[in-house]
């Protein structure tokens, strides 16, 4: 079994797991509160939110983050969660995240993911705060589908925010689309056509099984080749590197722009997963299907040292597993639906 962390010359810190992948980027859920309520994350009724005492506080989140970049040289944070737009005063937990650097001096990348229903109104001041570059779920272009997926009639205002991201200058825009047989797999070839109209990336998701109605099956999986099949065949395109990043990226024949396909589930990525994830209520989760969680809000709460956050981090990492095992016998369904966990 290989070393929990390895030195690097410079004296900087790498967090490696059991499987000899080093864990290098944090996503954050901010809050478990959410004005949309669309299937696959949360249930329409009967979700029991967390007070805000539960919550871990921007100073909190801060300190964390503060030991990954500093011990393990984490390079990238991403915030969620729920949606992280209805917590108040965001671009302040932004400008304190901003100011940390990593051990060679290069600023921590930072990157949100929304709904996008209020980004209007916040894009520049989170743009100024020190965000980098942004994530908006968008999973059809006709209203009354939307009103279907969300509950909510805001498709103008999140497109509105699409375009106001953009102006602001958040690079890249992506939008993210979760594709649902039978439901809004007709409209990948559209959603593209808008993406390279307005200057932002479509990224297509396969269907997981953390939805909130507990409805998911494998047949409502619109496999990833499929989605690029039908894409592809309106505008030719090519696969490109894409390092550890979960989407298969790919770039336009007429150079207008790229799209990228994340196959979870028919194609898992697990062996090149670098990432942690932090719940809304401080506790460490090593994958988004994990089952076990450790807590790192008692020991923040509890006067705990900065070794004593790391040795609840380390932990963290050296628990984790080779794979989710979605549509295995021995698959276990996470007991937190996408809204509780973080996206």
């Amino acid at each position: 079994m290989p070393k929990l962390f390895s030195v690097r010359k410079d004296g900087t810190g790498q967090l490696i797991d059991s499987y000899n992948r080093v864990v290098r980027d944090l996503r954050i859920s901010i809050t478990d509160r959410c004005n949309f309520r669309c299937s696959y994350c949360m249930p329409e009724e009967g979700m029991k939110w967390l007070d805000r005492p539960e919550l871990l506080s921007f100073e909190e989140i801060e300190r964390v983050v503060r030991v990954l970049v500093e011990r393990y040289d984490f390079e990238s944070v991403r915030l969620t969660g729920g949606e992280p737009t209805v917590r108040a005063q965001l671009p302040l937990l932004i400008e304190k995240l901003a100011r940390l650097k990593r051990p060679s001096g290069t600023p921590l990348d930072i990157s949100l993911t929304t709904n996008g229903a209020t980004l209007r109104l916040l894009a520049s001041d989170l743009k100024n705060a020190g965000l980098s570059r942004i994530n908006i779920s968008l999973d059809t272009l006709r209203r009354d589908r939307f009103i279907e997926l969300t509950k909510r009639d805001q498709i103008s205002n999140v497109v509105s925010g699409i375009h106001s991201a953009v102006e602001a200058g958040l690079q890249p825009v992506k939008i993210n689309t979760v594709v649902m047989s039978g439901v809004n797999d007709d409209e990948v070839v559209d959603i593209v056509r808008f993406g390279r109209e307005v200057g932002a990336i479509p990224r297509f998701i396969e269907f997981m099984p953390l939805d909130g109605d507990n409805s998911w099956s494998p047949a409502k999986v619109v496999p990833a080749n499929e989605i690029v099949e039908r894409i592809t065949d309106i505008f030719p395109a090519k696969l490109v590197s894409s390092g550890s990043d979960p989407a298969k990226r790919y770039i336009f024949d007429d150079q207008m722009g790229e799209f990228g396909v994340i196959a979870s589930v028919t194609m898992p990525f697990c062996d090149a997963c670098d990432r942690l994830r932090l719940t809304a209520d401080g506790k460490l989760r090593n994958c988004l299907f994990a089952v076990e969680e450790q807590d790192i809000k008692t020991t923040l709460r509890n006067s705990g040292s900065d070794d004593d956050l790391a040795k609840v981090i380390e932990g963290s990492a050296k628990r984790k597993w080779a794979g989710h095992s979605i549509g295995n016998v021995n698959f276990i369904r996470p007991k937190r639906s996408m809204s509780q966990i973080g996206g």
